[in-house]
């Protein structure tokens, strides 16, 4: 049902997105665009010891790849990359499989469920960690 994938937290996350622009000097840069859908998210990563310190994310995507980066950019800061992995994964299995929303500072990605619903959604729904995981790398 439409109403469950695009419901009100999922639009007023994807109106508040924090930490949209460019850093100053990234340690780390991405760029990844979904073939499907056309949206596109960029993002800039600064690291400390594979602890994210700084983060920046620039995009064009739907409100549910919107909706996303914005549970992303709440909690990016602070996270060691083996909970961003954990996040993307867990998200991706609850798209792909039906497995349980991802815990922790991650956990609000539950809101993202009824994605699961529409497979032509989840490419743009994993976009913004997808990136966030390929700048890390660039750092790496």
């Amino acid at each position: 049902m439409i109403d469950g994938l695009y419901n009100t937290d999922v639009l007023s996350l994807a109106a508040n997105i924090s930490c949209v622009g460019k850093l100053d000097a990234p340690q780390g840069t991405a760029r990844k665009v979904s073939k499907l859908c056309g949206s596109w998210v960029e993002a800039d990563i600064c690291l400390e010891d594979d602890v994210v310190t700084d983060f920046a994310v620039r995009l064009q995507a739907c409100a549910l790849g919107q909706a996303s980066a914005a549970i992303l950019a709440e909690a990016v800061v602070g996270a060691p990359l083996t909970e961003l992995r954990d996040a993307r994964d867990g998200l991706r299995a609850m798209l792909k499989d039906g497995a349980d929303a991802p815990l922790g500072r991650f956990a609000k990605l539950a809101l993202l469920a009824d994605v699961a619903n529409y497979p032509a959604r989840h490419t743009s729904t994993l976009l913004p960690f997808d990136t966030v995981l390929a700048a890390i790398m660039d750092a790496r």
